[in-house]
């Protein structure tokens, strides 16, 4: 048997991220429905600077990425670091601009709208899909 890939995968395919969502394993419930793949040094280095928020339903996700800041951002935001298996390794809560966060062992980081984590239920140790 093959080890099974990253959770970010089905995400670099030729379709990409159209059509694709984030799920949440343990509920089957659509934690995103938009994804934004920033993956390459110009685009995670960008992430969401010069923007003036997330829509509802919206997720940049970074990768390789262990640590963010918000420095010169414009909002807040939910952040939550996943292993390479999409497994929730940590939680930051409405990070407001000028602030750090970093999870040690972390292979992505989805950035996601303010009040994301509390509406979707997400806890540490969840696992995260995309299809």
């Amino acid at each position: 048997m093959s080890p099974n890939p990253h959770f970010l995968a089905p995400l670099l395919t030729a379709a990409g991220a159209a059509g694709r969502r984030v799920m949440l394993e343990r509920t089957g419930q659509t934690v995103s429905r938009q994804i934004v793949l920033a993956q390459d040094s110009a685009t995670r280095t960008r992430g969401l600077l010069g923007r003036d928020g997330l829509l509802d339903g919206a997720v940049m996700i970074i990768a390789p990425c262990s640590a963010i800041h918000t420095l010169f951002m414009r909002f807040t935001i939910d952040v939550v670091f996943v292993d390479r298996a999409g497994r929730v390794l940590k939680l930051y809560r409405r990070l407001r601009p000028w602030r750090l966060a970093v999870a040690v062992g972390a292979f992505a980081v989805l950035e996601l709208p303010d009040g994301s984590i509390d509406k979707n239920g997400l806890k540490r140790g969840d696992f995260l899909t995309i299809s």
